[in-house]
């Protein structure tokens, strides 16, 4: 008996590796490819800003939105993030005053100024987009970031694709812990849904 069950568990820690990699796989692959094509919409995954300038890993992702914007790919950015504790400004004002500085018209961005995690400014924007009829959208981020944005917009009801930033300061080693982090993340979203791993999560953070 304790040897069948011990056959099991090595069984199911085999799988689970298994599982682990691939998903790794698919997130490093993800990483590099850029899915860029028409759409009604480009949404930039916010990052840090340090009063009211965007950090360099935000800079990144906006300078490539706001080339995709010049370049036709969309008449509308939409940009997300709220305000954390202490901070003058959100995320998305402070990304909307950058794009302006870059050519992007303010009646050409969105907000979306209430989330704290890249599912809460998804949804957020998921929901005002829907009620203006956008369902296609082009992500903007990180490439590390691609697999599960792709995934929480699919599962938001959005035809989603990625165009990841090419000039983010973590490049190199500096990206494998963001690769194996994202790795467990879709690996738990595509079990239990990232809507449920998002309220898991700040369950944690209360």
């Amino acid at each position: 008996m304790i040897r069948r069950i011990l056959r099991v568990l090595v069984l199911l820690l085999v799988a689970l590796l298994a599982y682990l990699s691939v998903t790794f796989v698919q997130v490093w692959r993800a990483s590099g490819r850029d899915e860029a094509g028409r759409a009604s919409a480009i949404v930039v995954l916010g990052a840090a800003q340090y009063n009211g300038q965007p950090s360099p890993v935000l800079r990144a992702r906006l300078d490539h939105a706001a080339d995709l914007y010049h370049r036709g790919y969309a008449d509308t950015v939409v940009v997300t993030g709220g305000r954390q504790p202490g901070d003058r400004f959100t995320e998305a004002t402070a990304s909307a005053l950058y794009l302006g500085r870059k050519g992007v018209p303010d009646s050409a961005v969105l907000r979306e100024v209430q989330g704290r995690s890249s599912w809460q400014s998804l949804a957020a924007a998921a929901r005002f987009l829907k009620a203006r009829g956008i369902i296609r959208v082009l992500l903007v981020s990180d490439g590390f970031h691609a697999t599960r944005i792709k995934a929480m917009a699919d599962e938001l009801g959005l035809s989603a694709s990625v165009s990841p930033t090419r000039t983010s300061p973590i490049v190199g080693v500096a990206k494998v812990p963001y690769l194996v982090r994202e790795t467990a993340a879709v690996a738990v979203g595509r079990v239990i849904g990232f809507r449920r791993v998002a309220e898991l999560n700040e369950r944690l953070h209360v």
